[in-house]
């Protein structure tokens, strides 16, 4: 896998900045686990989604391949999941066959570029958020619409297109020292 094929804003996993690194633990409260790239940067230009490993450095599989980080982001997202959307979607799912090819698709998507990284067994058919058949979370919708792009997951993209700027306010993670 190549950074373009990452999405927008992605990098490789030997080429993450520092202040990179830094920036997302800052967002995560924490420092980032099997980070591979940043598939994705917020219009403010701080990293919001992150690639991570399909296995961990301790061997754990980790379907989550893409991972949203902003909090500003994340509680946006969060809104939307605690008003209900994730039960609208489903609900749609199974009303909607071109709704739910699409969302077919996604899945095998994700599934593609986790591959691509590395083939773990044990998720092998598991991709994220719910995917195939419903909607458990709007976190990595929203993640896999901004880094594979618009017109890739149309869940991701509904639940982004219902998300305010969260970016308007300036960037989450500045260094201490700015």
């Amino acid at each position: 896998m190549t950074a373009s094929d990452a999405g927008p804003g992605a990098s490789g996993p030997d080429d993450i900045d520092a202040a990179d690194i830094a920036a997302i633990g800052r967002q995560l409260g924490r420092p980032p686990r099997g980070l591979r790239a940043v598939a994705h940067r917020c219009p403010c230009g701080q990293p919001d989604v992150v690639e991570t490993a399909p296995r961990l450095p301790d061997g754990t599989p980790f379907p989550t391949f893409y991972y949203l980080t902003c909090p500003r982001a994340t509680g946006a997202v969060s809104t939307l999941e605690s008003e209900g959307l994730m039960r609208q979607m489903t609900e749609r799912l199974s009303d909607d066959p071109e709704l739910a090819a699409a969302y077919s698709a996604a899945h095998e998507d994700y599934l593609r570029r986790r591959d691509a990284v590395a083939q773990v067994p044990e998720i092998a058919a598991v991709s994220a958020g719910g995917m195939p058949d419903r909607v458990k979370c709007l976190h990595v919708l929203v993640a896999h619409s901004l880094a594979a792009g618009r017109g890739v997951n149309p869940l991701g993209d509904e639940a982004l297109a219902a998300l305010p700027e969260w970016w308007a306010g300036g960037p989450c993670a500045r260094d201490t020292a700015d």
